[in-house]
């Protein structure tokens, strides 16, 4: 991909994989505004490329994932700026969660504060055994401002997410594990985890993968069994679906274009 990135690095491989790696490893990979900036960047550069079937998210280094927001930069926010800010990191996570292939956080290390925001804000994750991840803000006078409170009340239910939300505790990749916050554990590589996960995906229809995605956004919400239904009548127009029950029938490997 053509553009640079200060925070960032994104590689696509041959079977159209995008590794983006939160690239600050000195600072354990803290979210701060940059980081921010390029993310929205990097997000709308993955989605203008048709080569990317899936992504990849991670953090450089052993340590963390990303270790929170910059400290720092939080130290100066007042009422009108704190709103702003937790507006604009709201923006940028809802664009990850939004994208119609499938994103798949390796949590490699520590994921606190806006780092297990932004682990929830993609599809799925899975968690190195010596990954670490909580939502601590409240240590800091603060609740979790990029989503936090929602996508973890959603993934592990209202007393759960009151518990780590309060607490502000630490949770282990197995705990994290045993209550749905994460759907894997591994004790080899997080990212060759994902990767292998995503080539099992993308063997699958890519458009029947994109109405998945698009189906389960919509289970909150008062129309979804509607949604459900269009999105399978979309389905039955396809070539993907003629060319995966003609495969069925025929007992071989379906070849999907996509279309």
């Amino acid at each position: 991909m053509a553009q640079s990135y200060e925070t960032l690095l994104l590689e696509v491989d041959e079977s159209g994989i995008c590794t983006l790696t939160i690239n600050r490893p000195d600072k354990l990979n803290a979210l701060n505004s940059l980081v921010l900036e390029e993310l929205d960047n990097a997000v709308d550069a993955i989605k203008e490329n048709y080569k990317i079937k899936s992504v990849v998210i991670t953090g450089a280094g052993e340590k963390a994932f990303v270790a929170g927001a910059d400290i720092k930069e939080l130290s100066t926010l007042d009422p009108v700026s704190g709103e702003k800010v937790s507006k604009r990191g709201q923006d940028v996570f809802q664009k990850i969660e939004d994208l119609t292939i499938p994103v798949i956080a390796a949590v490699n290390g520590y994921a606190l504060g806006g780092g297990c925001e932004l682990a929830m804000a993609c599809h799925l994750r899975i968690a190195s055994n010596k990954a670490a991840l909580g939502l601590p803000e409240v240590s800091l006078g603060l609740i979790p401002g990029y989503g936090g409170t929602q996508r973890l009340t959603k993934l592990v239910g209202r007393a759960k997410a009151l518990e780590f939300i309060m607490t502000g505790r630490q949770v282990t990749a197995e705990e994290a594990f045993e209550v749905g916050l994460v759907n894997q554990v591994t004790e080899h590589s997080a990212v060759d985890e994902v990767k292998s996960m995503l080539n099992k995906i993308m063997k699958q229809g890519p458009v029947a993968i994109k109405n998945a995605l698009l189906a389960v956004k919509e289970a909150d919400s008062a129309n979804g069994f509607e949604a459900e239904a269009r999105l399978f009548g979309e389905l039955c127009g396809t070539a993907d679906f003629k060319e995966g029950t003609g495969a069925f029938l025929e007992k071989r490997k379906p070849n999907f274009s996509g279309k």
